[in-house]
């Protein structure tokens, strides 16, 4: 479906070009109407899926990204919670590194289990530097990797991180504020990684309104990712692409 994801990603940065992405947890799949969100998605020229979740309990990931597949073209992006979520049915994954946190099994360890199926797998892989950000409560992430978040006003400490990352040749950052946040990552947090990093940069959790995710995008952000809110109210998914994408246009 989109064999080079990360090039149309950078390229899409050049351009100045606000990407929007839809969430979807395999968990949760059965909690709401997949047709509908489907649906919403393909009107609103979403433009890529994250397909994943902090655990994954009920052996939906395969039969998710086939239903998917099966209703749209849109890439879809494998965001694990840990080194079982894997399905070579999706178009890419991200290969995150918890640079965030000081666990080593999410900085490394995993990854060694999981590089010899990658590596013969015709998932495209993008390595990720993936930065837990404090979303006003305590999240799944943060409890199931044993770390602590960055707090929300320390903008310099994500910025130093992000960088460290970039230099390691990760080639992209994601500020999560994690699933159900309070508070989205803040915007200047947002514009201090991205003005000082290179690499696309994605923002996500606690995004519930299109207001939220234009200023985000405006921000900096290239990719802004929705999970829960959309769970709850698909049609958003409209509201919040046209936001996103406007930015792009300078509207």
């Amino acid at each position: 479906m989109a064999p080079h994801i990360y090039q149309d990603l950078v390229a899409a940065k050049a351009r100045g070009e606000k990407k929007f992405v839809v969430l979807i947890d395999p968990d949760k799949v059965r909690l709401g109407n997949m047709d509908r969100v489907l649906h919403e998605a393909r009107e609103a020229k979403v433009d890529y899926f994250f397909i994943g979740g902090s655990l994954i309990v009920n052996n939906m990931l395969d039969q998710c990204l086939k239903s998917i597949r099966e209703h749209c073209n849109i890439p879809m992006i494998l965001f694990p919670g840990n080194s079982f979520q894997l399905s070579y049915r999706a178009d890419a994954i991200l290969f995150l590194s918890l640079i965030s946190g000081r666990n080593a099994d999410l900085l490394i360890g995993k990854h060694v289990i999981t590089a010899p199926y990658l590596k013969v797998s015709p998932l495209e892989i993008l390595p990720t530097g993936y930065m837990l950000i404090d979303g006003g409560v305590p999240t799944t992430v943060s409890y199931m990797s044993t770390t602590l978040p960055i707090p929300a006003n320390k903008d310099d400490v994500a910025l130093c991180t992000a960088l460290a990352g970039e230099m390691l040749g990760l080639k992209l950052m994601y500020l999560d504020a994690g699933s159900g946040a309070r508070n989205p990552v803040s915007e200047s947090m947002i514009a201090a990684v991205g003005g000082a990093t290179q690499v696309p940069l994605i923002v996500g959790g606690g995004i519930r309104s299109a207001e939220n995710a234009y200023a985000n995008a405006k921000a900096g952000a290239d990719e802004i990712v929705v999970g829960n809110a959309i769970e709850q109210s698909p049609e958003l998914i409209k509201e919040m692409a046209e936001a996103v994408h406007s930015v792009s246009v300078g509207v």
